[in-house]
């Protein structure tokens, strides 16, 4: 790549790129159109990554000073502008040139390439654009950084979306940094508290930091599918529930999903009381990625039978930024779905099998999945029973001790201990 750049004895000062990425900020504005509000879970991840790698320095003994760990959001309506800092590892000149210069850029370059004549596919996630996609929303991005380093310069960055960017000095005086979009007038929404708080809850809710709008934490912060079982009572499991499903009834059971070889999931799966005008269809489980919301819909996932469960799969081994598509013919995909179902499936032996002569109802809901999973099918059945015409209801009314040395996973019913 050539560069013509222009720069003081510090370093800073003004760098132009000669080099086609032009025409790569129009298709970040506008090619993700009704995906705009993803910058805030990407700009919130990075900050988050950050956090995390002072942890890992404060842990090593590299970093002796104080470890805080926020995320801070400010809104200025006058001057337009959204800022979101973090109190993590910050960034030198040099890291501001390697990361923001060239790594993301890379990084968003590659997405873009990849995905810009695909417009047509439903892509999982959108992950990748990463701190540009700030472009989608902002005429001007400006960085303030300090790096955690000792005697480091606090930096500032600015680029208008165009070819160049400016690099100087900053009077920021706290270790971390602060991305401060300039937003469009088109985009007006992102300065309104409620909205930023909608999409706090919605990508970034148990993300592992605290995340203040003003004075007021914002996210719930814990993932308990993260915690080991033993940690939790029933009624951490039910407030999950109830946080995520807050209108529908208790459920009767749940299993908490746990493993990290040959593929990492964590999760925990909630089987309901099915009523009458219930979705069977309609997938309801949440799909996460390192504690960062994804989808609300794990149909390629989540097998096609088991629909009617709810709760939350997280998992690394996923790959995003593919179309549903290539994501049912992945490998490690199809190993998830089968883990799951098999889990599930053992969960259901733990219960004593009830019979009714409703079972044929729901027989006939799941029978065109009978030849893709035979022997899961077989067990799920017998387990459930239809309360009216058209619904199935499943019913666990007897659960094996639970001190069993069986090796499956930790299936619990409310008030069962």
């Amino acid at each position: 790549m050539t560069e013509r750049t222009s720069y003081d004895n510090d370093g800073f000062g003004t760098r132009q790129h000669q080099h086609p990425y032009r025409e790569y900020f129009p298709i970040i504005k506008k090619w993700l159109y009704s995906d705009h509000e993803i910058f805030i879970r990407e700009l919130i991840s990075n900050g988050v990554d950050a956090i995390s790698k002072l942890s890992m320095l404060s842990r090593s003994g590299e970093y002796q000073g104080e470890a805080t760990s926020e995320i801070t959001i400010a809104i200025d309506k006058e001057a337009k502008t959204l800022s979101i800092s973090d109190s993590g590892i910050g960034m030198t000149a040099d890291e501001i040139k390697k990361y923001i210069n060239q790594v993301a850029f890379s990084s968003a370059e590659e997405f873009i390439t990849k995905y810009k004549d695909n417009t047509d596919q439903q892509i999982i996630g959108h992950f990748g654009l990463g701190f540009y996609s700030s472009f989608m929303v902002a005429a001007r991005v400006d960085i303030d950084t300090l790096s955690w380093q000792d005697g480091a310069q606090a930096v500032h960055w600015s680029c208008d979306g165009s070819t160049s960017f400016e690099l100087s000095e900053s009077d920021r005086t706290t270790r971390g940094t602060t991305i401060t979009l300039y937003l469009n007038d088109d985009e007006a929404e992102y300065l309104e508290d409620a909205r930023i708080k909608q999409l706090i809850k919605t990508y970034c809710d148990f993300m592992p930091v605290p995340i203040k709008l003003g004075d007021e934490v914002i996210n719930k912060q814990e993932a308990l599918w993260k915690k080991s079982p033993s940690e939790l009572t029933d009624e951490d499991y039910l407030n999950l529930y109830r946080y995520l499903y807050p209108f529908e009834e208790e459920p009767l059971l749940w299993v908490h999903l746990n493993t990290d070889y040959p593929f990492v999931v964590n999760g925990i799966l909630y089987f309901p009381k099915l009523k009458p005008d219930v979705e069977l269809n309609k997938g309801q489980i949440k799909l996460f990625c390192n504690q960062v919301f994804v989808s609300d819909n794990c149909e390629e996932i989540i097998p096609k039978f088991l629909t009617p469960l709810r709760g939350v799969i997280d998992s690394t081994d996923i790959p995003l930024n593919v179309s549903r598509s290539f994501l049912q013919a992945d490998r490690t995909v199809r190993q998830i779905a089968n883990y799951v179902a098999k889990k599930v499936a053992i969960a259901s032996k733990s219960y004593t099998a009830t019979t009714s002569p409703n079972t044929s109802e729901f027989g006939k809901i799941l029978a065109p999945l009978q030849n893709s999973a035979p022997s899961t099918m077989t067990s799920l059945k017998s387990k459930f029973k239809t309360t009216s015409s058209s619904v199935p209801q499943p019913i666990w009314p007897n659960l094996i001790n639970p001190k069993s040395k069986s090796k499956g996973p930790k299936v619990t019913t409310p008030g069962q201990k």
